[in-house]
């Protein structure tokens, strides 16, 4: 049995990872100072920690055998009107995690990065070494930590991957029978959204910008399923190697556009979901879609849960189970 700090587990991501680490039987201390977390998202055999990044100093010490770093704000349009709160967050909190790191011992790391980090790509599917030009303060932030964590590597032994997500969807119900989801407020993720018009929490879904150079006009996405993501945390934990940093994209290596992702949820959950046609946003790509080719070759992962019908459905009773709290 190994031992976890899991920064941000009480997160969407972070706490189907922290469930999916106790089920194969390691010891795992969650920080998160609920922000954006919920006390219901901390797996009932972790050890809590209410506190900030900054705080893992006094949670850290020999006795733990690495880090899986789930914590940072991750709204892109919050990130360009208030950018010195991801600078402080992200990049000085991860700092301060780095260190700590260092002065405990702890010589092995997961962070969470994202596709944000490409930006606008020039193809699709996007690979790991295709250029990396964020379009916001958010994934400007998460490409500062992937260098800081290649540094730290280098200079300082650390053994580590950054795991660049694509569009993280669905819910995980793991062995203690609690079902882990997104709940995100407000929400901002595309299938929860549509799943929020079939409860009739909202009238419609905006479709922004119908005029994209892809087959109905609507933007085209990689969809992964939350837990397909959490076992590639999990295999990337025995995968890294001291003193060196590995890069690794996580999706599907298919594309959903926004109207195909629409109709699936009218299918799964038997709704009408009224659509409106709004004028594109700024900085919205028309295709993005991983290439996860390096995942498979260095991780030995490949996507079990690909199929977005069974995405839906996860998120779909996950929605159902969660209606009227949080």
């Amino acid at each position: 049995m190994s031992k976890y700090l899991v920064t941000g587990g009480a997160g969407y991501v972070g706490s189907v990872v922290a469930a999916h680490l106790l089920e194969a039987g390691h010891a795992v201390t969650v920080l998160d100072d609920l922000d954006t977390g919920f006390d219901a998202g901390v797996p009932g055999g972790a050890e809590f920690v209410r506190g900030r990044i900054q705080d893992a100093g006094r949670v850290l010490d020999p006795s733990y055998d690495g880090v899986l770093h789930f914590a940072a704000h991750s709204k892109v349009g919050e990130s360009v009107e208030n950018p010195e709160k991801y600078w402080r967050n992200n990049v000085g909190g991860t700092t301060e995690l780095l260190a700590a790191m260092r002065e405990s011992g702890v010589r092995k790391l997961v962070f969470s990065s994202t596709a944000a980090v490409y930006g606008e790509p020039g193809r699709s599917p996007i690979v790991e070494s295709d250029p990396t030009a964020p379009t916001s303060p958010y994934g400007a932030s998460k490409l500062a930590v992937d260098h800081m964590i290649g540094g730290e590597c280098v200079a300082h032994g650390l053994a580590a991957a950054s795991l660049r997500y694509f569009n993280v969807a669905g819910a995980y119900a793991a062995a203690d029978g609690v079902t882990y989801g997104e709940r995100h407020d407000p929400e901002s993720h595309l299938i929860p959204l549509v799943l929020q018009v079939a409860q009739g929490r909202r009238e419609a879904i905006s479709v922004y910008g119908d005029d994209y150079p892809t087959p109905d006009g609507t933007c085209v996405r990689d969809y992964i399923h939350v837990a397909d993501l959490a076992r590639a945390h999990l295999l990337a934990l025995d995968a890294v190697t001291p003193g060196e940093h590995l890069v690794c994209n996580l999706g599907n290596g298919n594309g959903f556009s926004v109207r195909e992702v629409i109709e699936t949820v009218r299918k799964v959950t038997g709704h009408p979901i009224p659509e409106t046609v709004a004028p594109r946003r700024g900085g919205d790509p028309a295709v993005l879609v991983a290439s996860a080719e390096r995942a498979r070759t260095a991780l030995g992962w490949s996507p079990e849960r690909a199929a977005l019908p069974g995405i839906v459905e996860d998120a779909w009773r996950f929605a159902q189970e969660t209606a009227g709290g949080r």
